[in-house]
């Protein structure tokens, strides 16, 4: 028996912005990204001039910052932040999603 995949569209970056000591990445459509800075030492160290020579890379797959030779992908960013709802921002960090793995785990044995 065949199945037919069909897969999700690839979320895409449409423009990057700084907030006090976070990141936020806004999508194509309409959802935004927000990861701590402290995720990313090369852009929290950098300079606001430095931080905001950004290029989007293989149409919005990702994010590239030539003079801090940094680069992101939204996928990662997703995976890091979780799902986000609607047209707000999910903001759980790695330690939530850390909390869920092994909580799931727990469940296999």
């Amino acid at each position: 028996m065949k199945s037919l995949v069909v897969s999700a569209p690839d979320a895409r970056a449409r423009r990057v912005e700084f907030i006090p000591d976070a990141l936020v990445v806004h999508l194509e459509d309409g959802r935004s990204l927000t990861v701590p800075l402290e995720w990313f030492p090369r852009l929290r160290d950098a300079t606001p001039a430095a931080r905001n020579r950004w290029e989007l890379i293989g149409r919005g797959l990702g994010i590239h910052w030539p003079g801090l030779d940094e680069d992101l992908s939204v996928a990662g960013l997703r995976l890091s932040v979780g799902v986000t709802v609607g047209r707000g921002t999910t903001t759980r960090g790695c330690s939530a999603l850390s909390a869920k793995i092994r909580l799931d785990s727990r469940d296999l044995t």
